[in-house]
């Protein structure tokens, strides 16, 4: 999982691509915990790409993404958010919704 910067998401946005930005701050504990399922993630299904933004460091996505709370997950879809999760629950809870949303 690579750290993004605003740049980088905006890129990954207008690209069209697919995958999941993970939005976080660095002092929030649960955040720390969702990481982790995030690296797990990550090695589990390399193909998917996997982005981690320091809210503190781009606020104007929490605007664009409508972000409630950190950590928050976000599914984009061919450039588009289509959905967005806050509590990680667990790694096959969090496998099972990247299956849903993007098959």
């Amino acid at each position: 999982m690579k750290e993004w910067t605003s740049e980088e998401l905006s890129a990954f946005l207008t690209s069209g691509k697919t995958g999941l930005a993970y939005f976080y701050t660095p002092l929030c504990g649960t955040c720390q915990v969702a990481g982790r399922m995030l690296e797990v993630i990550d090695a589990l299904q390399p193909d998917l790409e996997i982005g981690k933004i320091n809210l503190n460091y781009a606020p104007e996505f929490a605007l664009t993404f409508g972000i409630e709370s950190v950590p928050c997950l976000a599914f984009v879809k061919e450039g588009r958010a289509v959905d967005a999760i806050y509590a990680f629950r667990s790694v096959p809870y969090l496998l099972d919704k990247i299956n849903t949303v993007f098959d």
